[in-house]
């Protein structure tokens, strides 16, 4: 599918990763938010429930939040320590409350570099639109980005880390950017084996990535109905595939399975809270892996931090000898 008509030179000028500046050994990016209001109303891929999304501009340091309009307002940050289910998707909740699919729209969000939002719902998922990332990427642009008068610390990855889990497996080694090496495997004959490149300082996210919708097979769908998922999905809002194909084609990208894959990792990088760089390699991964590795990656900065303050406690602390 050509995408000339999707989008216009403006967005696809505007959508790129914020540029990071040095402070000694610490790397800083700009704080951005939107410029205004903006709206968009769907259904949940999951719950099957329509909702409306409201993106409002806040302060900065406030974060990346979501605000359930329906429960008085109550607010969920977009935090690794909020995520509370990853069934085929990223869940985040606090207080037994939540909002579901969060990834596709956080992926937008990260593209643009923003860093404080507040997300308004008044329901328990973010919509599907279309199953990409392209609708909010359109409804961003739409509000406009403005810079913050603040700088947020960029969590710059030091040393590999990695979690293999059977054939699963995802690293990240240090590097002066975000790049994203993903390599994926279905014994189906539409997808087979895909693998992508993208590199978060040179690539064209809005070109590449955001169009790359979410995908399912008809052989699942009874079983995931069955526990309450996939409710609201249809050929409008996935690749659907039977056992010999794509049922609602043509694709967008050749390899869009693995660009989706991407995509997602991306959406679940923003719940580091901050941005970050490094070289990841992603092989099978899944929303369940990329949740336990911003986990791992959030512990081991924490651990780096804390042996930082005390060696630096150690040498200031006053000699009674």
């Amino acid at each position: 599918m050509r995408l000339g008509h999707l989008v216009t030179r403006h967005l696809a000028r505007s959508a790129w990763h914020p540029p990071c500046s040095y402070a000694g050994q610490h790397m800083y990016a700009q704080r951005k938010t939107i410029k205004s209001k903006v709206s968009i109303t769907g259904i949940g891929l999951h719950s099957g429930i329509y909702t409306r999304v409201a993106l409002h501009p806040a302060p900065a340091g406030s974060g990346i939040t979501f605000v359930r309009a329906d429960l008085d307002g109550l607010r969920i940050p977009a935090l690794q320590a909020s995520t509370t289910a990853l069934d085929h998707a990223t869940t985040v909740g606090k207080d037994d409350v939540q909002v579901g699919t969060v990834e596709h729209l956080l992926a937008a969000v990260m593209a643009y570099g923003i860093t404080d939002i507040d997300i308004h719902i008044n329901g328990p998922e973010v919509p599907i639109i279309d199953g990409s990332a392209l609708p909010f990427m359109h409804l961003i642009d739409a509000a406009g980005v403005r810079d913050l008068q603040a700088e947020i610390p960029v969590l710059r990855i030091t040393e590999p880390i990695e979690i293999v889990e059977g054939e699963k497996s995802i690293r990240i080694v240090p590097s002066n950017r975000l790049v994203i090496k993903y390599k994926i495997e279905f014994d189906h004959p539409a997808i087979g084996r895909q693998s992508f490149h993208y590199d978060f300082q040179s690539d064209n996210f809005l070109r590449k990535i955001a169009p790359a919708r979410t995908f399912g097979f008809m052989r699942d769908v009874e079983k995931l109905r069955a526990v309450g998922l996939a409710r609201g999905g249809s050929v409008e809002n996935a690749i659907v595939l039977d056992d010999r194909g794509v049922v609602n084609g043509p694709l967008r990208f050749r390899d869009e399975f693995v660009r989706h894959k991407v995509l997602d990792l991306i959406g679940d990088l923003a719940l580091v809270g901050r941005p970050i760089v490094g070289e990841i390699t992603a092989h099978r991964a899944g929303h369940a892996l990329h949740s336990r590795f911003v986990g791992k990656i959030l512990a081991i900065a924490a651990a780096q931090q804390e042996e930082a303050v005390e060696v630096v406690g150690q040498r200031t602390a006053p000699s009674f000898a």
